[in-house]
């Protein structure tokens, strides 16, 4: 079952963070000199794990994974050891159907940039017209999953497979009922995961008992590019300028880095604060003129650590 861990969950290693919270793993990005360096962490969070490897497909196509016959293929998570686990191109195949998912209206059409695409996201709803558009993770960001038994699980979810009925171990990250409670009435909050829904749908379903989720996008909404499933907020269908992403992997978010709020890794710790320690951002955020002006003084990355291929 270890090899199915792996697949499902995308998780960085604990040896590969040092005593200050650093990431020190062999994942690296390349310097405009052509040096490479360690992925770059986000220094007001100090203890930012980076955890390369989410999220995408060329941005030509869109890849839209079967369900794996592996179970641990349905989960993208960044391991312990440094790795992700999530679909290669491989296990998926290509697809012009909507790539949208759990959304209750009709997709819009894109302009002539992306023609003949769909947007991800439904129209906004009038109670939401006036608010930021908030695009969360779900693993390792939210909760953190598990084919092996944990102790106390806050959801166990039956995922069957072939036939097969497979358990997933669900611990919810501290204070993460709070954290959406406080944001649900701020924001038009968008659940978005690299992982399938066969088993982030019923995660979310226990997760997001106000249905603070409008909507809920998982792997065939990513790009894959490069290994790496990417959110492309470009696609979403709202105006780019009022558009944030919380995620732990920096890959994730590699074609707009200035839209994002990385937070660190979660797998356990009990005594974690971070889903508290960004509400004040938040609130500052939901209020601002210019998203980029705020998260500029957050020492937010400002460059794509991923090049789209043309």
């Amino acid at each position: 079952m270890t090899n199915a861990v792996d697949g499902i969950i995308t998780q960085v290693r604990k040896e590969d963070i040092d005593k200050n919270g650093d990431y020190i793993g062999p994942m690296t990005v390349k310097e405009a000199n052509g040096e490479k360096r360690p992925a770059r962490q986000k220094p007001r969070w100090g203890r930012l794990v980076q955890s390369l490897c989410c999220c995408v497909a060329p941005q030509a196509e869109i890849e839209k994974p079967s369900v794996p016959r592996n179970p641990s293929l349905l989960i993208t998570q960044v391991q312990k050891n440094g790795t992700t686990n999530g679909n290669s191109i491989a296990d998926a195949t290509t697809t012009n159907d909507d790539f949208r998912a759990v959304v209750t209206a009709s997709p819009t059409i894109l302009s002539d940039s992306v023609s003949g695409e769909k947007f991800l996201l439904p129209p906004v709803r009038p109670t939401d017209a006036n608010k930021k558009c908030l695009i969360i993770d779900l693993d390792e960001t939210l909760v953190h999953s598990s084919f092996k038994p944990v102790k106390n699980p806050d959801f166990v979810i039956p995922v069957e497979i072939d036939g097969i009925v497979h358990q997933v171990y669900v611990l919810k990250r501290p204070y993460v009922d709070e954290f959406l409670a406080r944001i649900g009435d701020r924001y038009e909050c968008v659940l978005f995961t690299a992982s399938l829904a066969k088993y982030a749908d019923p995660v979310a379903d226990l997760l997001d008992k106000r249905g603070v989720f409008r909507s809920r996008l998982f792997r065939e909404a990513c790009v894959y590019h490069k290994g790496n499933y990417v959110k492309d907020l470009a696609r979403l269908g709202r105006d780019l300028s009022k558009v944030l992403i919380i995620d732990n992997s920096p890959a994730s978010y590699s074609f707009h880095p200035e839209n994002a709020i990385p937070v660190p890794t979660w797998w356990d710790d009990p005594s974690d604060v971070e889903l508290l320690d960004i509400l004040p951002l938040l609130e500052r955020l939901e209020k601002a003129e210019s998203i980029y002006e705020v998260l500029k003084h957050e020492d937010a990355p400002s460059e794509p650590l991923l090049e789209r291929t043309q």
